[in-house]
């Protein structure tokens, strides 16, 4: 489906929003000129067309302008022809009208003249009969279809000039004609300048562009048709293998009502506007297209990732972290669970993660707290360095240079330590409240130390009425051995019994609350890698691909 030109527009303004920064500037700052042109021929009168004769020194472009419009209003000359203002003239409208001024103060003309619809007559403030030219007389007294109302004819200075000023006003109003008629004669026709200069950049505007071989009269019919063949495969090389080619005469008036239908066609169809500025937008988006470069051909994102984190932890000193949450859930567990006469010995041993500032602690005091943590070494600054350039290649593989250096300056690579410093700091590493188990183990301990104590209290009161000769008394047996007996050392084989099976929980819970650490200080790792790396690699990304998507949407793809 063809896109309007305001869809046209809007999809190249957004392509050049994406690339902002990354396209080359020239190309942007000429797309951008390109849409405020059509943005701004698109508020001017869309009744009338604007169709513009265009050529180099010595073409006879004003003579066939005079042949055209039936009088003798472009300046024509012999020893020196040439045009450095351009002439308007306006069919069917008054200049000074609302929509005709507007228009041509747009192109910046100045010189304006008005010309009836109809058959060819005299241009108001033309030259009497007697005075004009025979191709202008004979165009007066022809019997074609005349000029229609809604042309604006344009003769501009010549693009050849000497004079730069003169060839800027040419190079201006062939960017904003609607329908350009390129004027050459037999001599110049090939001239390079002409062909790379101007028509190869026309490449894709077949519609709205017509060739006009003009004095073709000084030519044999054969020559003609040789001249018109050469003509037609240059245009093809320049792009525009579609375009019209006429040959003319304005000295004798041949080709000139050939010409005259085809630009009162254009005029009446009242397409060329759509279809000049739709060839320019899309010649425009194409080149932006080309400048995005082939899509990124990017590893895949899980492998890459994983690679890049690898690095971070490495740096982050998730390892040492990991190990340090690992002793200190055994030196938690070993002091809830443990013998109570000499579980008190453990709390001499310092805490791994205290001694890293990585104790469990209120989140908002986690949130301003920094750990104790060595700094990377150079080999681990170097590896996660490298993870980052590598990471960003990949992502961005194939993609312009342009592209991937803005990728590259927006990786804030010094900001890495203290953001994953900060990340290890927040991240909970262990339960500030005791395991339930812990708990349990702990209360049973006490119980069994208890009755320990209790045993030996008992042994000990026999023991002191036996010293003092008293009586001994009844002394219940609890299997083999005396009830006294069975609660002290029954007590204290059980405790000691009871602290190693919770020293070896207490050692299979450390490694997998080390585990889900280490799960959670990777989440924080990435959350790092996320925010300073992948984001703004996807953004570059995303852009690239907006950029491209919608070029080629403007572009016609």
């Amino acid at each position: 489906m063809s896109l309007t030109l305001d869809e046209r527009v809007a999809a190249l303004s957004a392509a050049l929003d994406a690339g902002e920064g990354r396209l080359p500037a020239p190309l942007v700052a000429r797309t951008r000129a390109l849409v405020a042109r059509v943005q701004e021929r698109a508020g001017l009168s869309a009744e009338h067309t604007v169709v513009a004769l265009a050529g180099a020194t010595g073409s006879g472009k004003s003579s066939l302008f005079n042949a055209l419009v039936g009088a003798d209003l472009a300046a024509t000359g012999t020893r020196r022809p040439t045009t450095s203002h351009p002439l308007a003239v306006v069919v069917g409208d008054t200049p000074d009208a609302t929509g005709p001024a507007q228009l041509l103060d747009w192109l910046e003309v100045g010189r304006r003249h008005a010309l009836p619809a109809g058959p060819v007559a005299r241009a108001a403030g033309g030259s009497d009969e007697d005075a004009a030219t025979p191709a202008v007389r004979r165009a007066r007294r022809g019997r074609g279809d005349g000029l229609p109302a809604g042309l604006v004819l344009l003769d501009l200075p010549d693009h050849d000039s000497v004079v730069v000023e003169h060839r800027v006003r040419a190079e201006r109003l062939v960017a904003r004609a609607d329908l350009l008629v390129w004027v050459v004669d037999p001599q110049k026709y090939a001239d390079a300048a002409l062909h790379e200069r101007y028509l190869r950049p026309l490449a894709g505007h077949d519609d709205v562009v017509v060739l006009v071989l003009n004095q073709a009269d000084r030519l044999t019919e054969r020559d003609v048709a040789a001249v018109l063949g050469d003509l037609r495969g240059l245009a093809a090389a320049d792009g525009l293998d579609r375009a019209r080619v006429v040959a003319a005469s304005a000295r004798t008036g041949a080709g000139v009502d050939e010409l005259r239908s085809l630009v009162a066609e254009a005029v009446e169809r009242r397409e060329a506007t759509t279809r000049r500025f739709g060839a320019d937008l899309r010649a425009a988006a194409q080149e932006v297209l080309d400048a995005c470069g082939a899509a990124p051909r990017g590893r895949g994102r899980r492998a890459g990732t994983d690679d890049l984190l690898d690095a971070l932890e490495d740096a982050a000193g998730v390892p040492t972290v990991v190990t340090a949450v690992r002793r200190s859930a055994v030196r938690r567990a070993a002091a809830r669970t443990g013998w109570p006469p000499v579980r008190w010995l453990a709390r001499f041993r310092p805490d791994p993660l205290r001694r890293l500032h990585l104790a469990p602690r209120p989140a908002a005091q986690a949130e301003v707290t920094r750990t104790s943590l060595p700094p990377a070494g150079p080999a681990q600054r170097a590896r996660a360095a490298t993870a980052v350039r590598d990471h960003a290649d990949a992502a961005l593989v194939g993609a312009p240079d342009a592209w991937a250096l803005a990728a590259r300056a927006r990786l804030d690579i010094s900001g890495l330590p203290d953001a994953l410093d900060h990340a290890v700091a927040r991240t909970p590493l262990l339960p500030e409240r005791a395991v339930w188990w812990w708990r349990a183990v702990g209360a049973l301990q006490w119980l069994l130390l208890a009755a320990a104590v209790a045993g030996a209290l008992w042994l000990g009161g026999i023991a002191l009425l036996a010293y003092l000769q008293l009586p001994d008394p009844v002394t219940p047996v609890w299997g083999p051995a005396p009830a006294p007996t069975v609660l002290l050392v029954g007590g204290v084989l059980a405790g000691l019994l009871v602290a190693a099976l919770g020293a070896l929980a207490g050692r299979v819970g450390a490694r997998r609350r080390a585990r889900a650490a280490r799960r959670r200080l990777r989440s924080a790792v990435a959350e790092v890698a996320r925010r300073l790396v992948l984001a703004p690699l996807a953004e570059e990304s995303a852009a690239l691909e907006a950029c491209r998507t919608q070029a080629a949407r403007a572009a016609g793809r």
